[in-house]
């Protein structure tokens, strides 16, 4: 397992740790509820620096990335992000990431062991073209900040006002004394990430949480993290996206350009965007007092009719809820689903939960 940079200063906290797919998460610091509320409520410090990043270099390096996912790297401008899914010839996702476009690269962010997996897909298209992948996730880590306040915390860090940044929009500024990236967050609660030197992360954290106390700040774990993230109705790939999801299934539309040129796996998207229905879509699901596990079974009348994902304990709902994919004849909101073999119900509810 690959350690956090900043393991010492989380024990320092009385973090507890787990691991998601060879890398080091903070699990949480012995109070999940605290963390959510104060990323509800005010501000909340989150170590992403589990994510794993991809640099391309060279000439070609635009039009190269440009053919190879669903979004619209082209008409990126300098210093803006997207994001964006890779998929194979027949629609299938090989994974997802955030694409910054920098004026001597491209950065893409991902999920924790998903470097080495869509460096290999990139590497296979790329014959004759001028770009160059090179593994990144040494040179920077990102820190999330999540809340209300994240705008006053960074004004307050870097002795000026900061105005709130649009999702996706980005910012530099500087923290602690490293000049760091700012990105709009998007798909949770009022935030930004922030992209920092490797070398500059204790210095950055500290003057986050050192300042922080102003605002109601607390570091959040990924336990509460997760609460945040399904509240939302955001999939996860390796936990609600897999090999076989297509995109559109996944409710991925913020991740396709319409507009753009010819991608791997076009063919596939532009069918069922023509055909106008997949034969499953990613739902939100009301459990109550049930505490399924992911893949558990959901059933109506004795048939499978779907899959649960990600599951959590929702404060903003009083119960459990879950993530799952539901087949297209009972998604609509209030048709409940038995959960495995019964009597435990699911009840389908739209995304996000409100």
């Amino acid at each position: 397992m690959e350690p956090l940079s900043l393991h010492f200063l989380h024990e320092q906290a009385g973090a507890h740790f787990l691991e998601i797919n060879g890398r080091e998460a903070v699990a949480d610091y012995g109070d999940v509820e605290a963390e959510y509320r104060a990323a509800r409520q005010a501000v909340a410090l989150h170590d992403a620096t589990y994510r794993e990043a991809l640099r391309i270099t060279g000439e070609d390096r635009v039009s190269f990335l440009h053919g190879m996912v669903t979004q619209d790297v082209k008409g990126l401008a300098a210093g803006a992000a997207t994001y964006a899914a890779m998929i194979t010839v027949k629609g299938s996702m090989v994974g997802d990431a955030r694409i910054l476009r920098r004026e001597a690269d491209l950065l893409l962010d991902m999920e924790p062991g998903m470097g080495a997996k869509v460096q290999e897909f990139l590497g296979k298209f790329l014959i004759s073209e001028d770009a160059e992948l090179l593994e990144a996730t040494g040179e920077l880590g990102v820190l999330r900040l999540l809340g209300p306040r994240t705008a006053e915390l960074l004004g307050a860090v870097s002795g000026g006002p900061f105005a709130p940044l649009p999702p996706d929009a980005t910012r530099t500024l500087s923290l602690a004394g490293p000049e760091v990236l700012a990105v709009g967050g998007s798909g949770q609660e009022p935030g930004v990430d922030l992209l920092v030197p490797r070398g500059g992360l204790e210095a950055v954290w500290k003057a986050l949480a050192a300042a922080g106390g102003a605002f109601g700040l607390k570091p959040l774990g990924w336990r509460a993290h997760e609460m945040l993230r399904v509240e939302a109705g955001v999939p996860r790939y390796g936990q609600d996206m897999v090999d076989t999801t297509i995109p559109l299934e996944a409710n991925l539309t913020n991740a396709i350009s319409y507009n753009k040129g010819c991608y791997i796996g076009q063919e596939v998207i532009a069918r069922a965007t023509f055909r106008g229905h997949m034969n499953r879509k990613l739902s939100g699901l009301l459990l109550g007092s049930t505490e399924a596990a992911p893949g558990t079974e959901l059933k109506k009348d004795g048939k499978k009719v779907g899959w649960v994902t990600s599951v959590v304990r929702s404060p903003l709902k009083g119960q459990t809820v879950a993530l799952g994919y539901v087949h297209r004849d009972h998604l609509e909101p209030g048709t409940v689903l038995a959960v495995g073999d019964g009597p435990a119900e699911a009840t389908v509810a739209a995304l996000p939960f409100t």
